[in-house]
């Protein structure tokens, strides 16, 4: 049985800063993980590639030949990753283990976990091949500076929950960029009441019920929830990996290691 974390999230939400802290933690713990890069717009890495996506197609490639634009290239890029599942990427997975640990490192744009059925599709193949997938969404903290802004943040999270049918951990980037972490800590331990009156004097009183209806939905069902990522904090980053483990059962399956202790030990 295998392992992968996909990490998704809007442009610009720290993705790739993410993989390269949690590669360099686990490196520093002595536990091996991979990074897969699976942005055809991606040239810089701080990290080691295991395995990238530009071997198969580029970006630059596609907007020259095709003439389309940064997101049109884009969505054909995936398009045709989900139409070489079965060859191109079914060969690079193979050199892996079965109990290897990857990370994919998706693009930035939304879309491609909304609705374009591109990442449902790889999914489901990395199931097929026995590996536990968990959703890393990334939303940069600094996005969340009113109550609008957070629903927004939560709609667009429960949206890729939806359509992938995976479990996820959603996480709060760049903490140790946030001046005020006061207004960040409201959002993490949310009031329903304070934020649907919050809600209802920013926006027209025809959407009352609206804004109710949202605020019961992230409230009562407890869909989505925040872990804020604070990269000078070790710990921070441990246990964001921690509660990743929990959902992909990382380790469960692992032998139990007995110590033989000699006669004298006893003694």
């Amino acid at each position: 049985m295998g392992y992968a974390q996909l990490v998704i999230g809007p442009a610009g939400s720290g993705k790739s800063t993410y993989c390269a802290s949690l590669y360099q933690h686990c490196e520093t713990i002595g536990r091996a993980v991979h990074v897969v890069n699976l942005d055809p717009a991606a040239e810089n890495f701080d990290y080691p590639v295991a395995m990238d996506i530009k071997e198969l197609i580029s970006l630059d490639d596609v907007m020259e030949e095709l003439k389309l634009g940064p997101n049109g290239a884009l969505i054909y890029c995936m398009e045709h990753l989900e139409e070489s599942l079965d060859d191109w990427l079914e060969e690079e997975l193979d050199n892996f283990t079965d109990d290897d640990y990857i990370v994919f490192d998706c693009p930035g744009q939304i879309e491609l976990y909304s609705h374009v059925p591109v990442f449902k599709n790889f999914v489901e193949h990395l199931k097929r091949k026995n590996i536990n997938v968990c959703v890393v969404y990334l939303l940069d903290s600094q996005f969340m500076t009113d109550v609008a802004k957070f629903i927004s943040g939560c709609m667009a999270s429960l949206s890729a929950m939806v359509q992938l049918e995976l479990p996820h951990v959603n996480i709060l980037s760049k903490m140790d960029l946030v001046r005020n972490k006061k207004d960040i800590e409201d959002y993490l331990n949310p009031e329903p009441q304070t934020l649907l009156a919050e809600l209802n004097q920013r926006m027209a009183p025809q959407f009352g019920k609206l804004n109710k209806s949202l605020i019961e939905l992230v409230d009562q069902y407890s869909m989505v929830s925040f872990v804020p990522l604070d990269l000078r904090k070790k710990r921070s980053i441990q246990y964001i990996l921690s509660q990743i483990d929990i959902c992909i059962q990382y380790g469960e399956d692992a032998d139990v290691k007995i110590r033989d202790f000699d006669q004298e030990d006893d003694d």
